[in-house]
Order: structure tokens, then C-alpha cells, then sequence
């Protein structure tokens, strides 16, 4: 691995699609290295509200997912790092009928605790539609 990845696109899909069946369909990953990783919510109608926007809980999922994928690239499979605090700002309406793009960065990365900045784009627009900020409790190696 390069980049001081500890996984990389391959080994993060097969542990979503092992760990989180569930919900693996609905992402897909675009690019991972040192800087962060971009993560697709291939969007279709079950994401949608009324009005035929995308869901808040569909956007938080999408940043929730991303921050988590990219604190794994760099630590490995920790399947027990979990969410402990996020704020997100929706800014804008998505795009009909376009998946999202989210855009990860980790800001911090300790022993115990890691903070991300999560981005989201509708496909092919300029301006981000949300932006949000997560914090992760990490389990002590071993457990």
C-alpha cells in the first residue's frame, strides 16, 4: 500500500460487502489515498423524500460511510469504530436525478479517536449541497 493505507479500494469493498451487506449496494468507491477517499451514493428512489430531493437520512448516511471508509483505509479493518458525535450542514437542494460524491478528509487521526470532514456534491456540480464534520471512537487494538 502507498500513501500509509492500510487498505485499500478492494480490500474496502469486500469489508463492506462482508460487514455491512445491508447497505454495500447503495456505495460505491471512487478514490482512496493518503489525502482521504471519495465515496458515491448511487442514488435511486428509495433515497428520494418528497418533492423527489435526496433524503437528509440518505445524505448523513453517505458522510457517515465515507469518514468511516476513509479512517479504515489508513487503520484497517476495525469493524467496532463507531460514530460518536456528527454536525452536518445541508446547503443546497441536490440535483434530480444525479448520484452524490462525497469528499473525505481526515482532520485527525489518534489512537482513540478520529475526526473527518465530509463534503457531498451532486454528480457534475461545482457547489456542495452538504458539508459535515465526524467524530469516531476507535476500540483499543485487540478487541
Amino acid at each position: 500500500m502507498t500513501d500509509g493505507l492500510k487498505m485499500d479500494m478492494a480490500g474496502l469493498d469486500t469489508f463492506m460487502a462482508d460487514e455491512f451487506p445491508q447497505v454495500a449496494g447503495n456505495f460505491a468507491i471512487e478514490r482512496v489515498d493518503g489525502r482521504g477517499l471519495c465515496l458515491r451514493l448511487k442514488v435511486d428512489e428509495m433515497h428520494l423524500r418528497p418533492g423527489g430531493t435526496v433524503s437528509g437520512p440518505s445524505i448523513f448516511a453517505l458522510a457517515d460511510c465515507a469518514v468511516y471508509l476513509a479512517i479504515l483505509a489508513r487503520i484497517g479493518p476495525v469493524a467496532l469504530a463507531v460514530t460518536t458525535s456528527c454536525s452536518i450542514d445541508f446547503m443546497r437542494k441536490p440535483a434530480a436525478g444525479r448520484d452524490l460524491l462525497c469528499e473525505t478528509r481526515l482532520l485527525k487521526l489518534g489512537r482513540v479517536l478520529a475526526v473527518g470532514d465530509a463534503l457531498i456534491y451532486s454528480e457534475g456540480q461545482p457547489e456542495p449541497v452538504a458539508r459535515a464534520t465526524l467524530t469516531y471512537s476507535i476500540p483499543p487494538r485487540g478487541k
